[in-house]
Order: structure tokens, then C-alpha cells, then sequence
């Protein structure tokens, strides 16, 4: 099992800047993709960003320019830095974990609340 755990979330300004993290534990091994993925009360789930492990980024046209998303291996730590954030990014955003040989739709963590408001 991989366990995962979000965090990083909170109330932020719009035109301001959070970091999310994404930590992980358990059987940390042969993860070949990490995602970040949001979803606002009454809308779909969506892919906002991914790197795989070759470091391979993609990101949602929504967030491209503004996003970066990183990991570091020596801390098992998935990162999401969130620029020039709206309203519109207000979501919980949750992280999601792929490996060799685990569940075809990755492991998942809890969740953490992301709120753009002045």
C-alpha cells in the first residue's frame, strides 16, 4: 500500500501563492506517475497537472503558466506551487500516486481544501 497525505491548503487571496504537498508512505517504489487533480463543489474532478517519473510535466490549460508541479524522491514528496491564483481554483485538491504492479487507478490521498477569496 502506498498512503498519501495532502497538505498545504487554506484561504489565500486572489493573485496569491500556496504550496501543496503530497507525502508519501508505505511501499514507495517503481511509481511511474504522480497527479494532482481538484474538484469545486458541483464540478467533475479534473487533471490539473502530472509528472512522471522520468519528469515528464503535463498540466490542464487552466493552470499552465501558474502551476508547477515537483517531487522530490529523497523526501517522497510530491509538490504543487500555485501561482496568480482565482477564484476559480478554489477546489480540494488531491494527489494520486501510480505504481508498477499496484492499482491501475493509483493510490489517493485525502484531500486538502484550496480557497482563492479576498
Amino acid at each position: 500500500q502506498v498512503h498519501l497525505v495532502e497538505s498545504g491548503g487554506g484561504l489565500v487571496q486572489p493573485g496569491g501563492s500556496l504550496r501543496l504537498s503530497c507525502a508519501a508512505s508505505g511501499s514507495i517504489f517503481n511509481i511511474y506517475a504522480m497527479r494532482w487533480y481538484r474538484q469545486a463543489p458541483g464540478k467533475q474532478r479534473e487533471l490539473v497537472a502530472t509528472i512522471t517519473s522520468d519528469g515528464i510535466t503535463n498540466y490542464a490549460d487552466s493552470v499552465k503558466g501558474r502551476f508547477i508541479i515537483s517531487r522530490d524522491n529523497t523526501k517522497n514528496t510530491m509538490y504543487l506551487q500555485m501561482n496568480s491564483l482565482k477564484p476559480e481554483d478554489t477546489a480540494v485538491y488531491y494527489c494520486m500516486w501510480q505504481r508498477l504492479g499496484g492499482p491501475l487507478n493509483g493510490y489517493w490521498g485525502q484531500g486538502t481544501q484550496v480557497t482563492v477569496s479576498s
